[in-house]
C-alpha cells in the first residue's frame, strides 16, 4: 500500500508533547492533520467501493451485522461516506475560556429540539468534579478532627475555670462581702473565659493565615498550583465566633459554681 500509485505523501509538521506539570494531559493521541486533508480524504472515499455497498446494504458490510439508523449514519461516516462531522474536540487554554465556550453552547441549545442541541462532555469539568469529590470528603474528615479537638478544648476549660475558682475562694468571698450579686460574679469569671476564646480565636486564625504562604509555596514547587491555601474572611470571622462561645460554654458552669459560694465560708478559706 505505501507503494501504490495513489498513495500520498505526508509530511510530519511537530509532535505535541504533555507538559509534565502545566496540563492535563487531555489531547487526544493518535496523527492529527489539517482539514484540507480531511476533506481530500472525504473526496476521494465518498464514491468508493465500499462507501456504495454499505449505502445500498442494510447491514454492516464488514461485520454483517445487523444497524439501526444511527448506526449506518456512523458506520458510513466512519468510512468517508459522510461529510457531515460527528464530534469536534476543544482544548480551551483556561478553565475561564472553558466556562465560556460551556456557556456559548448553553445559550446555542437554549430554546432548540431536543434534535438540533450541541451535545458536549465537559471532559475537564468531569475531572476536576472528581477531584473536588475528594477534596470534600478530606475536608469532612478534617472538621470531624477539628470537632473532637474543640470539644476537648471545651472540656479543658472548663477544668481551668473550676481550679481558678477553687483559687480564688478567698477573692470570691470579698467580692460578695462589698455586695457583690451572684450574677456579678458569674459575670466576672465569664468576662475571663470570652477574653480567652476570642483572643486564642484570633491567634488561631493569625497563625492559620501566616501558613498559607509557605504551603502555597511547597505546593506550587510540587504541582505548579497557584493559590491552593486560601484563609476565607467570612469562614475566619465564623472560626473566631465559634471559639469564643464554646469557651463561654466550657467555663459557664464552674463560674456559676463560683457564684453559689456562701461569703463567710470562702472567707475562711485559705
Amino acid at each position: 500500500m505505501a507503494n501504490a500509485a495513489n498513495t500520498k505523501t505526508l509530511r510530519v509538521t511537530g509532535i505535541v508533547r504533555v507538559k509534565s506539570k502545566n496540563s492535563d494531559g487531555l489531547l487526544s493521541s493518535g496523527v492529527a492533520y489539517s482539514s484540507a486533508l480531511t476533506k481530500d480524504v472525504l473526496d476521494a472515499n465518498s464514491n468508493s467501493n465500499i462507501v456504495q455497498a454499505q449505502k445500498a446494504s442494510a447491514t454492516n458490510v464488514i461485520t454483517s451485522q445487523s444497524m439501526d439508523a444511527s448506526t449506518r449514519s456512523t458506520v458510513l461516516t466512519t468510512l468517508g461516506g459522510s461529510q457531515t462531522p460527528t464530534n469536534i474536540q476543544i482544548y480551551p487554554t483556561t478553565f475561564k475560556l472553558k466556562d465560556k465556550v460551556l456557556s456559548y453552547l448553553d445559550k446555542y441549545n437554549h430554546g432548540k429540539s431536543k434534535a438540533d442541541r450541541v451535545i458536549y462532555t465537559d471532559l475537564a469539568g468531569t475531572v476536576s468534579d472528581m477531584t473536588g469529590g475528594l477534596m470534600d470528603a478530606i475536608t469532612y474528615v478534617l472538621v470531624a478532627f477539628a470537632g473532637i479537638s474543640l470539644v476537648t478544648s471545651m472540656i479543658m476549660i472548663a477544668i481551668i475555670t473550676y481550679t481558678s475558682v477553687l483559687e480564688r475562694t478567698k477573692e470570691i468571698g470579698v467580692l460578695k462581702a462589698l455586695g457583690a450579686r451572684k450574677k456579678d460574679i458569674t459575670r466576672v469569671f465569664d468576662a475571663e473565659t470570652f477574653i480567652l476564646g476570642f483572643g486564642a480565636g484570633l491567634f488561631g486564625i493569625l497563625v492559620a493565615w501566616l501558613l498559607t504562604f509557605p504551603i502555597n509555596s511547597v505546593l506550587y514547587n510540587v504541582t505548579s498550583l497557584a493559590h491552593v491555601a486560601v484563609l476565607n474572611p467570612v469562614h475566619a470571622v465564623n472560626l473566631v465566633i465559634i471559639s469564643t462561645i464554646l469557651t463561654i460554654l466550657g467555663g459557664h458552669v464552674p463560674a456559676r459554681m463560683a457564684a453559689k459560694k456562701d461569703a463567710a465560708v470562702a472567707l475562711r478559706s485559705e
